[in-house]
């Protein structure tokens, strides 16, 4: 039987964990998703479960020649930084986990937001543009820079991690714990956690999008909510000057009403506004991202005619 390359692509999420195998180019020929916490919460069970499920999407006759693993926080062959949102992942010794689960296959490994960076530049809204802003709206708020024809990782793999970004002169010499950073006032989670608090029932942020649609009190979450957001947009734009800036992630189904106070802000503060779009995979890119990886870990083994 003739053996034909393919690439997997993982995406672990708080929530949930997508999975995809792809061809040398990319595209997707099959996945799944499973439940991150599948009741339990146990954060080492989830990866052996989806590690499991990757070996159960190959086919007969199909040669894994990469692996794109793209997760929440910062990843370590030892450990993942920056992942409070689920309890004990920061503990795993991720990438070791992931190599060990395809002894012989290149692995690369990327946060979830410069994954889905790395897809919005290879195939979506950030092809040919340099430099160039990824924004991930969802559970939390991150950035990726794209510069040079390359998504910048940063000394650590933390550049863009924007959500730890101070908010007032009174926190410049506050530590961690004496102050509250932007991911707690920007982010999916926090205008569900301070809607629930402010409207007196609990609520999503969706349904704070939705409702400030008719209700005033919402209709303050949302303006706060994005005055915020555009002050550090607008900031950062004026310190990297990007071409263009696409977001991504779970809250831009309310797009119509984010759009507006963010291109608002870059055209009053920003001496080069720059373009601003959704992106073309919104919701998927992480997973879509994670695959470019692959594609990317299999053309260092395979080399260059193995992709013509």
């Amino acid at each position: 039987m003739v053996s034909t390359p393919v690439v997997l692509g993982l995406d672990f999420g708080g929530t949930k964990i997508a999975l995809a195998v792809g061809d040398l180019t990319g595209r997707r020929l099959s996945g799944t998703v499973i439940d991150s916490r599948d009741g339990s919460g146990d954060a080492a069970a989830a990866l052996t479960r989806s590690l499991a499920a990757a070996h159960e999407l190959l086919a007969p006759g199909q040669q894994l020649a990469g692996v794109g693993a793209a997760t929440l926080g910062i990843p370590y062959d030892d450990r993942v930084e920056l992942a409070p949102t689920f309890p004990g992942w920061g503990e795993l010794p991720f990438g070791r986990l992931v190599r060990d689960a395809f002894p012989g296959v290149p692995v690369r490994l990327a946060t979830d937001v410069k994954a889905a960076a790395e897809a919005e530049l290879r195939w979506g809204a950030l092809a040919g543009s340099d430099p160039a802003l990824y924004v991930n709206l969802g559970t939390g708020l991150a950035v990726a820079i794209v510069a040079g024809g390359t998504v910048i990782t940063g000394a650590h793999g933390a550049s863009g991690e924007i959500g730890y970004n101070l908010r007032s002169a009174a926190d410049v010499y506050a530590g961690g714990d004496g102050r509250t950073i932007l991911e707690h006032v920007v982010s999916g989670q926090a205008l569900e956690t301070t809607g629930s608090a402010r409207l007196g029932r609990p609520v999503t942020a969706a349904d704070v999008f939705t409702m400030a649609r008719t209700q005033p009190a919402a209709a303050v979450l949302t303006d706060e909510f994005v005055r915020e957001l555009a002050l550090h947009l607008a900031n950062l734009a004026i310190a990297v000057d990007p071409s263009r800036i696409v977001v991504g992630g779970g809250l831009v189904r309310s797009w119509d009403q984010l759009e507006p106070g963010l291109r608002r802000a870059l055209d009053a503060a920003v001496p080069f506004p720059p373009e601003l779009s959704v992106a073309r995979f919104p919701t998927e890119a992480p997973l879509i991202g994670a695959l470019a990886l692959g594609v990317e870990a299999a053309g260092a083994v395979l080399g260059a005619e193995a992709f013509a």
